[in-house]
């Protein structure tokens, strides 16, 4: 086993982050570089990268009077550069392919977001439904990253980190249509 596949990276999950920080919109023609990991290493770790990626998410309703007739909704996936950080010294373009992998779950889970917000019915409760998927949606992309690293051991697994590839290709692919524009 090669030097590099004993590397250790983790993920800062930022749900619903809001800060007004530099910020890196997921591109499909646009691929993180170690450039855009900005943030100070953390000393003590073993990990080689932390990648912060997060769902930003916001909505407008329309009303007449007191009733809600209409709503637009904004959800996007990003990236943190001054949260993100990786020891050059030990970084490599396997490494970096891992951590552009945790920001692609995260544009996975942005377009399930949008799909479940297509289906919705404008109704007086759609703040409440529309919080209720946010949360939702949350949940399962952090229980997907963890799966995803706990699968592959942070990238140890060889053959974990080719599927992970795979499959959130073909999935991103289903959900073509729910992809920004």
């Amino acid at each position: 086993m090669q030097a590099h596949h004993l590397i250790i990276s983790i993920l800062l999950l930022f749900v619903g982050y809001t800060n007004n920080d530099e910020t890196i919109k997921w591109q499909e023609t646009q691929k993180l570089s170690w450039e855009d990991f900005k943030g100070t290493p953390n000393p003590d770790s073993d990990a080689v990268a932390l990648t912060a990626s997060g769902i930003t998410f916001g909505y407008s309703v329309k009303t007449r009077g007191k009733r809600i007739v209409g709503y637009s909704t904004t959800v996007e996936a990003h990236f943190y550069p001054k949260k993100s950080w990786y020891h050059s010294e030990k970084a490599d373009a396997y490494i970096l392919a891992h951590e552009q992998l945790h920001f692609d779950i995260t544009e996975l889970y942005v377009r399930k977001f949008r799909q479940q917000l297509e289906r919705l019915v404008v109704n007086q409760n759609i703040k409440v439904q529309m919080g209720q998927i946010h949360e939702a949606i949350n949940d399962a992309l952090d229980k997907t990253q963890k799966m995803y690293d706990e699968q592959t051991n942070h990238s140890i697994v060889v053959e974990a980190q080719a599927y992970w590839q795979n499959y959130i290709k073909e999935e991103l692919t289903k959900l073509d249509k729910y992809k920004s524009q």
